[in-house]
């Protein structure tokens, strides 16, 4: 066991000597780290959840276990573990615990270990830590800080550019990042390595189905779970109806098929945008929109002969709207009106509609700008909102219309 620990040592501090981008996030870090409540960083596999608890740690003493590891699993002993950590780790003041939901019961552990007053920093791969495992166990001790792949002002910071701080001159530049993080997405391994985006991709998201929910859940109808999982990557941005699915790929039942689609949002990968209604009963039997958390899985699994860029725009607002914080449950819809005219996405705030946001790639045309707007205003009227912002690639304009004010806004300056 001590050698196991040994050798994550050196892989801490490998690691540990890189330089890597600070990520955005709307937690203050040494305030985060002052709490004696459990941290917990949570998000899908690859997107840095362990750079980012490493580079909240860096210059503290901590102690380090990654779970990644089968020989720590296989050699469990958690006595024996704390022994050893305090061998290799004197005076440690936090215990970093990575990819911790690989532990077996690892929640009954992490609970021990903070009533016996250690400083934990966890990161997970799973979303079912906070609904069930985390909330069961662990109700109010801990604080979450969720890590998705580089956003897009991210990704420009990394390629030498601010958002904020954009020249005339370099314009082109700017619409080439733009248009490379629209199809590629943002996974940091591979922000230097673009030719190798789609292979990258191809292999993680398969690992992800794989081993976070064939492997946790123990699915014996592999076939039926890749084939909806291949289906919503190819269809993001549809509403899907459960029944629908269930019939048109075959599943056993509508249990099923629910049940799938539940541990495919598990591991970050999928997630599911429900139908704006004050009613929760009409809520609930509406058609769910599907969105995928990264845009390059689209172009490396989708199955599609054609590119729609409109689609890749509004499932990268998406993204951005969750990493700011807005919750599907609570805080984020579609809305459809009574003239079954569609907006894209209705912040909530409180009991009140915040705002509308309106995807559409190229509004340039008479025809299109009429069809979103109309759409646009048509969900205001019957959402008494007046906030109303319509995302393209790149155009920048205010439209006034039946007495509204639209703020039209290219995609970098969202």
């Amino acid at each position: 066991m001590k050698t196991i620990i040994l050798n994550q040592r050196k892989e801490r501090d490998e690691l540990l000597s890189r330089r890597y981008l600070m990520r955005h996030t709307r937690i203050n870090t040494e305030l985060l780290l002052s709490s004696q409540l459990i941290k917990l960083i949570t998000g899908p596999r690859r997107a840095g959840k362990s750079t980012q608890a490493l580079q909240m740690l860096k210059g503290k003493n901590f102690a380090y276990l990654n779970f990644d590891s089968q020989p720590l699993l296989d050699a469990w002993n958690p006595d024996l573990v704390l022994r050893m950590l305090d061998d290799v780790y004197p005076g440690y003041e936090y215990l970093l615990l990575d990819e911790v939901q690989n532990l077996t019961a690892w929640d009954l552990w992490v609970s021990e270990l903070y009533r016996n007053g250690k400083n934990l920093v966890i990161t997970g791969s799973n979303a079912k830590m906070l609904s069930s495992e985390m909330a069961t166990v662990l109700t109010g001790r801990y604080l979450q800080v969720e890590m998705l792949p580089f956003g897009l002002g991210e990704f420009f910071e990394w390629n030498g550019f601010g958002l904020n701080s954009i020249m005339p001159e370099n314009k082109s530049d700017v619409i080439t990042l733009a248009d490379d993080y629209l199809r590629n997405g943002g996974y940091p391994e591979v922000l230097n390595t673009r030719s190798l985006v789609r292979s990258y991709l191809d292999t993680l998201f398969d690992s992800i189905v794989w081993k976070d929910v064939v492997k946790r859940h123990n699915i014996r109808n592999t076939s039926d779970l890749n084939n909806l999982a291949m289906y919503m990557v190819s269809n993001i941005c549809n509403p899907v109806s459960i029944n629908e699915l269930t019939t048109s790929l075959g599943i056993s039942s509508v249990n099923t098929t629910r049940r799938y689609m539940d541990y495919l949002h598990e591991p970050y990968l999928f997630y599911y945008l429900s139908r704006y209604n004050n009613k929760l009963k009409l809520m609930a039997k509406a058609p769910r929109k599907v969105y995928v958390v990264d845009n390059g899985f689209v172009q490396a699994k989708a199955f599609s002969l054609s590119e729609n860029l409109g689609l890749l725009l509004e499932n990268q607002v998406f993204v951005e709207l969750i990493r700011r914080g807005y919750d599907t449950e609570k805080t984020l819809f579609y809305y459809r009106s009574r003239n079954e005219k569609e907006v894209d996405f209705v912040l909530r705030e409180a009991n009140r509609v915040k705002s509308l946001v309106q995807v559409c790639y190229d509004m340039r045309s008479e025809k299109t700008e009429k069809r979103e707007v109309g759409s646009l205003i048509e969900c205001a009227d019957e959402l008494h909102c007046g906030n109303l912002i319509i995302v393209t690639a790149d155009e920048e304009r205010i439209i006034h219309k039946k007495g509204y004010t639209i703020k039209v806004v290219p995609i970098t300056k969202f």
